[in-house]
Order: C-alpha cells, then sequence, then structure tokens
C-alpha cells in the first residue's frame, strides 16, 4: 500500500513523490485561523519568551509594578499603624478589605471553569485560553490570600487560623463552625489543586522549550521542570488520565469555595446577608467576574503578542456567551432579593432593600445595575459579540459593577442594621484607596511576568485541536490515506 508525503511551497501543499495524486489538504480548524504548521505555533507561542519585551509590555509592567510598590508601602504603614487607618467605624467593621477578598476570590473561579468543567465537556474553545485563565485564578487567590491576613491586625499570627500538631496552645483550637475557618481550607484546597492543575498542563510545552533552548541555564531550568517527559503514548494515556481525574476534583471546588465565601454573611442575621440564596448566587457572580477579567486580559495580550491566529474572535465571542447567561442569573438573584424581602414581611429586611436602592449610597447600587443587569444585555448580538473594543469595554464594565456589587453587600449592609443607634457611613481614607490599587498592581505584575516566561498559550493542546481535526477528516475521507496536515 502506497502512501503519499507532501511539501510546502509558496504556502501550498502538493505532493512529494511521483504518484501524481494530489491529496487532500486539511481545511483550517475553527478554532484556530489559517492552517499553521505545528512548528509554526511552537513559534508563534514561543515568540514572547524568546524575543525581546516591546514599549507596550514595558510600560504596563512600569505601571504595574509601580502600583506593586505603592501596596509594599501601604501594608507597611498599615501594620505599623494597625487597621485603624481604614475608615472602619463600629458600625461598618468589614470594607473595602474583606470586599476586596471576596472579589479577588470571584477573579478566580473562570479559569477553574474553564480548565476543568470544560474540559470534563470536551470543549475545544478551551484550548488557546485555559493556560492565561488558570494562570489567573492563582494570582487572583494570592490577591484574595492578601487581605483576610491584613485584616487580623497581627499577620504574624495568621498561623493560628490553621489546625497544625504539636501546639502549644493545649485544648485552645480554631472554632470549626466559623464560616471564617471554612475560607481558610476552601481557598488553601482551591490554590493547591489550581497549582497543580497548571503546572500539570504545562509540562509538555516545558518539554518543548527544553528542546528548543539554546544555553545551558534554560536548558537545564526546562529540563528539570518538565520532569523527563519524552512524548511517548505510555506517557500520553497516564497524562490524559491524571489530567481528567484532577478535572473531576477541581470541578467541585468551583461551586464550593464560593458557596463558603458566602456563608461569611448568609449564617448571619443581618438583614440583607440572611438569605438561602447566596451560594448560587455568589457563584454566578464569581464566574461572570472571573469572565470579565479573562476577556479583558486576553484582548490585551491577543494584541500586543500578535497572537490573534490563537484567541480568535470566535473565541471572543465563546467567552461573551457565558458571560452573557451568568449575567442574567446575577441579575434574577437581584430581583430574588428584592422579592424575598417584599413578601417575606420582615419588617427590617424591607427597609434594607429600600435602603439599597434610596439611602446614601444608591449611587453605589445604581452603578452595579448599570454594569451587571443592563451591560450584559448589549451582548445578544453577534456583532457586538465579535467586536473587540466593545467587548473590552463591557469586561472593565462587568469588573466595576462586581467589585460594587460586593461594596453593596457588605458596607450597605452593615452601615444600617437593626437600631438607628447604631448607624453609621464608611468613608474610605487613603490606605484604603491605595490597598485595594495595590491589589490590582500585584495581579498584573504576576500576570505580565507570567507571559514572559512561561507560555500563555497550550501548545500542545494547539496542536491536539489540528490533529483531532485531520482525524475527523480522514474518517469522512475516501482514501485516509491521502488526508495530509502540516507538520
Amino acid at each position: 500500500m502506497s502512501t503519499s508525503t507532501t511539501v510546502r511551497v509558496n504556502g501550498k501543499t502538493a505532493p512529494a513523490t511521483g504518484s501524481g495524486v494530489m491529496p487532500q489538504v486539511l481545511p483550517p480548524t475553527f478554532w484556530v485561523d489559517g492552517n499553521p504548521t505545528f512548528r509554526q505555533i511552537t513559534d508563534d507561542i514561543a515568540q514572547p519568551m524568546e524575543g525581546r519585551p516591546g514599549k507596550g509590555w514595558w510600560i504596563c509592567f512600569g505601571i504595574a509594578f509601580l502600583a506593586l510598590l505603592n501596596l509594599g508601602g501601604m501594608v507597611t504603614y498599615l501594620i505599623a499603624k494597625g487597621i485603624g487607618v481604614w475608615g472602619l467605624n463600629n458600625s461598618v467593621g468589614w470594607a473595602f478589605d474583606i470586599t476586596n477578598f471576596v472579589f479577588w476570590v470571584g477573579i478566580g473561579h473562570a479559569g477553574t471553569l474553564i480548565s476543568a468543567i470544560l474540559l470534563l465537556f470536551r470543549q475545544q474553545w478551551r484550548t488557546s485560553i485555559n493556560r492565561s485563565a488558570e494562570a489567573m485564578t492563582i494570582f487572583a487567590v494570592m490577591c484574595a490570600g492578601l487581605f483576610p491576613a491584613i485584616h487580623m491586625g497581627r499577620p504574624w499570627d495568621a498561623f493560628f487560623i490553621f489546625p497544625y500538631f504539636p501546639n502549644q496552645r493545649g485544648p485552645l483550637w480554631v472554632n470549626f463552625r466559623s464560616p471564617l475557618v471554612w475560607d481558610v481550607f476552601a481557598i488553601s484546597t482551591y490554590l493547591t489543586i489550581s497549582l497543580v492543575f497548571w503546572y500539570l498542563g504545562m509540562v509538555p510545552d516545558l518539554a518543548t522549550l527544553r528542546d528548543r533552548a539554546t544555553g545551558k541555564i534554560k536548558k537545564f531550568i526546562f529540563g528539570t521542570l518538565s520532569l523527563g517527559w519524552n512524548g511517548s503514548h505510555r506517557t500520553w494515556a497516564r497524562y490524559e488520565i491524571v489530567s481528567l481525574v484532577l478535572a473531576g476534583l477541581a470541578t467541585p471546588l468551583v461551586l464550593s469555595v464560593h458557596s463558603i465565601v458566602s456563608m461569611d454573611f448568609a449564617t448571619s442575621l443581618l438583614p440583607g446577608w440572611h438569605t438561602t440564596i447566596f451560594p448560587p448566587y455568589f457563584v454566578a457572580g464569581a464566574i461572570y467576574s472571573g469572565f470579565g477579567m479573562v476577556l479583558t486580559l486576553l484582548i490585551i495580550t491577543r494584541s500586543t503578542m500578535n497572537l490573534q491566529r490563537y484567541i480568535t474572535l470566535r473565541h471572543l465571542d465563546k467567552m461573551a456567551k457565558v458571560t452573557m447567561l451568568t449575567g442574567m442569573i446575577v441579575s434574577y438573584a437581584y430581583l430574588t432579593e428584592f422579592f424575598g424581602a417584599w413578601y417575606g414581611g420582615n419588617l427590617y429586611e424591607r427597609y434594607h432593600f429600600i435602603n439599597r436602592a434610596t439611602g446614601p449610597y444608591a449611587w453605589c447600587f445604581y452603578l452595579m445595575v448599570l454594569c451587571n443587569v443592563i451591560t450584559p444585555q448589549l451582548l445578544w448580538t453577534r456583532k457586538a459579540r465579535t467586536s473587540v473594543v466593545f467587548l473590552f469595554i463591557v469586561s472593565i464594565m462587568v469588573n466595576i459593577g462586581m467589585w460594587f456589587e460586593r461594596f453593596v453587600i457588605i458596607v450597605v449592609s452593615l452601615h444600617r442594621a437593626f437600631l438607628p443607634s447604631g448607624w453609621g457611613m464608611f468613608y474610605p481614607t487613603i490606605v484604603d484607596v491605595g490597598v485595594l490599587v495595590g491589589s490590582f498592581g500585584l495581579f498584573f505584575t504576576c500576570f505580565l511576568l507570567f507571559i514572559r516566561v512561561l507560555p500563555m498559550i497550550a501548545m500542545w493542546e494547539i496542536k491536539g485541536v489540528m490533529g483531532h481535526g485531520a482525524h475527523k477528516m480522514a474518517l469522512s475521507a475516501d482514501d485516509p490515506e491521502k488526508v495530509t496536515v502540516n507538520v
């Protein structure tokens, strides 16, 4: 049985042998623009790591690093002076700190959804965006973990929250019935699984970078990190099994982590917090805000790193659809809250929601509604979902709206509770704002360094999509021997 081999000449495929039979050329893969060779895929994705950073990267990194330095200065001042430098008072004991904590935990949820749940459902559109989303998850959880530590006032005693053996406290243990302790276990588990999933997904690409490396130091580092990967059939088979097992372990975390975070509020008796819809409400909001941040990051990086071929308008369209869906779930949760307050007949609950819409923080409420209820409705048309500039504006509004949602839930509920004698206003100080800005500096500094030292797109998964297309075409072809994929 004879086979035909092909060569590429001037971008076209032609038979390399004298068989005289032109093989069928693989059409462009739906999730990759054009028909790049495997070598070209590797070169394109490795270029940001091997080339010199451009002017745009240095400008972004400079701004992010200045914000990170500001975070260091603000946290140092905070620890030296105490949390009294925040705008907290007897009425509002939680404010920017816990708002930022819930916001950053939510940002990380899109990464786990893309990497784990969409993997289990065999969604091929995840292949170009999962690596960046997983990295975003890790950096967001790092930012989130900062706030409970500094809110303690004595961050050097933060290890008290972890049960450990042996200990010097005798019978004194953490209160395992406290949702704040549940947060520690949920987020530490979430970070651990996310790190393992992220690193494991990079192993084949690290082996590719090992083989491409020219310097001894790079070859040693990538060789160590690739764990002796040899690309054999046996290695790939075990690798895919482990990936599915980890995806199965990570999937419940998408639902459990933010559900547990919502218990910080739902287990109290405070009007606006004491409700059973918080767990699904918080999970939907977390995925909504997470996809907003993924859109923000990938729209910027696909342009600055020239990766439009791999992060296509079809990927942006899919992410916009998920954003629209979760945005509508969040909108439904808002309506359910108001309906529950009216139908329940609780005087305090009714007043709280009236105060949200008409009180001194009403502008925060209406900004939240504008960004989280009205903005997703603009994504019904395909033209809107495939407009890069429009999607970037929408993604920014999503993140602004979700931050204000957490502010409304926390501060507006606290500032007017049961007794008018305990009412008070919260006014953020420069330290509040500085720590918020600094947390974004930490996040973007980590992400910008990531895209410079590690592949931000999974090369092997992109090649797998190309190979999957070739396999499907071969199954449908009259002569599978004549089907070729560019290598």
